[in-house]
C-alpha cells in the first residue's frame, strides 16, 4: 500500500519546509525528485541516513527517487553550515567514492521496481564539457549577484570578513556553489522530468536557486522540500562520537559500533530517531514507547532502534553479533564469540577494561600462567593470589575455565592473534594486547 509521502514526514518529524505547490503535486501524481550527496568520502556517514531515509519514504509513497553524487560540487565545495573552504578532490577520488556510495544506497533504495524505480546520477557528466563561458552565458546571466548574496549560507560567511587574508570570507568558487547546484536541479528537470528537490534545511538557500533558475530560464515549474537537522538533546552533534563519525562502512565503523551508537542514545533522541531511520509504524512506535515508560532501564527503544538500523546498514547477522559482543562484558559471552570478533570490535567492546601490552617474543617463549597473571600484567597482586584464583575455579582464560596452574600461556592461545582475555568470576575483565 502507498503512503502520503508528506503525511510520513510530518509524522515522524522529518518535514521543516517546503515551497507553495508541493504537497498538491504529490499527492496527485508521481513526482520523480532528487536529493544531493557529499562525495568527498568514501562511504556515507549516519548524519547521510535522514536523507537515504527520505529517498525511501519518497519511493514507498511511490514516486521516483534520484541519489545525485555530487562529482562536480565536490570539487567545488558547498559553502552551506560550513566555516571554512574544504580540500577538493580529483575525478578518480570522486568517481572511487561514488561507487562506494552507491553500493550503500542500494541496501535502501530498490533499483529494479519498475517506473518508480531508483537511480544514481553524478553531475560531473553534465558538467565536464560545459566550458566557463557557456556556464557564465547560459547560467550565470540569469541569477544576480544580489540574490545570491541574500541566500544565508553566503551571508554567513561573507560576515567573517572581506579582507585580503585567503581564511576570511568566502572564495569565489564557493560563491558559484549555488549556481552550480541550481543548474543541477535545471539539468535534471529538464533531461529526466524531475520536478522536486529535496535535502536538509541548510540546503534550502541552493534547492530554491535551482527553482528560481527553471523559472527564469524556461519559465518551468519545479518544488524544493527540505528536512530538519537533527540535534542530539544534550547540543552534540548528531552523527559524532569522541572516536569520530559513525559511518555506513564497517570497515570504517565496526557493526558493533554503529550497534552502540544507536544502543547508547538518550532516551529523548531514541524517541525522535526511531520515528526518523525506521521503517515502523506510528503504532508500533507509540507501542514501543509504552513499554519503554514502564522500564526505562531495559532500554526498549533504545534496543529497537538499534537492531532495526544496524540490520538494515549491515545484515540480521551483525546485529546478533553485536549483541552477543555486548554480553562478553556481562560474563555471557563464550570463546566461539571472541573468535568472531574484529580487532577493532574486541578494542571496542573492551574500550576502558584494563589492559596489559606484553611483546610478541615473551609469548613466543611461552608464559606460566601464574606469572603472567601476577608478574607481567598485575591481574593478580602475587603468584599465590593467582594460585588461589586458579585452583578455586574463579579464573576463565579467553572466556574458558581452567584449573591449571601449571598451564603454560603461548601463542596458540591469541584471539585475533592479538588479544588474550583474562577473566575473574563473571564481570571482572582483563585485555593483554601483543605488540
Amino acid at each position: 500500500m502507498k503512503t502520503n509521502f508528506v503525511e510520513e514526514l510530518r509524522w515522524r518529524n522529518m518535514l521543516h519546509d517546503m515551497t507553495p505547490g508541493a504537497e498538491e503535486i504529490l499527492t496527485s501524481e508521481m513526482v520523480t525528485g532528487y536529493i544531493g550527496f557529499d562525495p568527498t568520502a568514501d562511504s556515507l556517514g549516519v548524519g547521510n541516513l535522514v536523507q537515504i531515509m527520505t529517498l525511501l519514504h519518497f519511493q514507498r509513497a511511490g514516486h521516483k527517487p534520484i541519489a545525485l553524487v555530487g562529482g562536480a560540487t565536490g570539487m567545488v565545495g558547498d559553502p552551506s553550515g560550513k566555516s571554512a573552504e574544504r580540500n577538493l578532490l580529483d575525478e578518480t577520488t570522486l568517481r572511487h567514492n561514488q561507487n562506494c556510495q552507491q553500493a550503500q544506497l542500494e541496501k535502501f533504495l530498490d533499483f529494479n521496481c519498475g517506473e518508480n524505480s531508483a537511480s544514481i546520477v553524478n553531475n560531473y557528466d553534465w558538467f565536464k564539457e560545459m566550458s566557463f563561458l557557456e556556464f557564465i552565458r547560459d547560467v550565470g546571466k540569469h541569477i544576480t549577484v544580489n540574490y545570491m548574496k541574500a541566500k544565508d549560507s553566503v551571508k554567513k560567511r561573507l560576515e567573517r570578513g572581506d579582507g585580503d587574508d585567503a581564511s576570511e570570507g568566502m572564495s569565489f568558487t564557493e560563491f558559484t556553489y549555488q549556481l552550480v547546484q541550481g543548474y543541477d536541479f535545471y539539468y535534471l528537470w529538464k533531461n529526466k522530468n524531475v520536478k522536486l528537490q529535496m535535502g536538509g534545511s541548510d540546503q534550502w538557500g541552493n534547492i530554491t536557486t535551482g527553482t528560481e533558475l527553471i523559472k527564469r530560464k524556461d519559465s518551468g515549474k519545479a518544488w524544493a522540500l527540505t528536512t530538519p537537522l537533527i540535534k542530539k538533546s544534550d547540543g552534540t552533534k548528531f552523527g559524532k562520537t569522541e572516536s569520530g563519525n559513525i559511518w555506513l562502512d564497517p570497515k570504517r565503523t565496526s557493526p558493533y559500533q554503529f550497534y552502540q551508537f544507536w544502543l547508547n542514545a538518550f532516551d529523548d533522541d531514541a524517541k525522535n530517531y526511531i520515528r526518523i531511520f525506521t521503517l515502523k509504524t506510528k503504532e508500533e512506535i507509540e507501542a514501543l514507547e509504552a513499554e519503554h515508560a514502564l522500564d526505562p532501564g531495559q532500554r526498549k527503544l533504545q534496543k529497537a532502534l538499534a537492531a532495526d538500523i544496524t540490520a538494515r546498514v549491515h545484515s540480521p547477522e551483525a546485529v546478533d553479533m553485536a549483541i552477543e559482543a555486548a554480553g562478553i562484558l556481562f560474563g555471557k559471552g563464550t570463546i566461539e564469540t571472541l573468535r568472531k570478533l574484529s580487532v577493532e570490535d574486541m578494542e571496542s567492546v573492551f574500550e576502558g577494561v584494563p589492559s596489559k601490552v606484553i611483546l610478541r617474543a615473551e609469548l613466543e617463549a611461552g608464559i606460566p600462567l601464574l606469572e603472567l597473571l601476577a608478574d607481567k600484567t598485575g591481574f593478580q597482586e602475587s603468584r599465590g593470589d593467582a594460585r588461589k584464583l586458579v585452583q578455586q575455579n574463579g579464573f576463565s582464560l579467553n572466556k574458558e575455565k581452567t584449573t591449571d596452574i601449571g598451564l603454560v600461556v603461548n601463542t596458540t592461545h591469541l584471539l585475533n592473534d592479538k588479544f588474550i582475555l583474562l577473566g575473574q568470576g563473571k564481570q571482572k575483565n582483563f585485555l593483554v594486547k601483543i605488540d
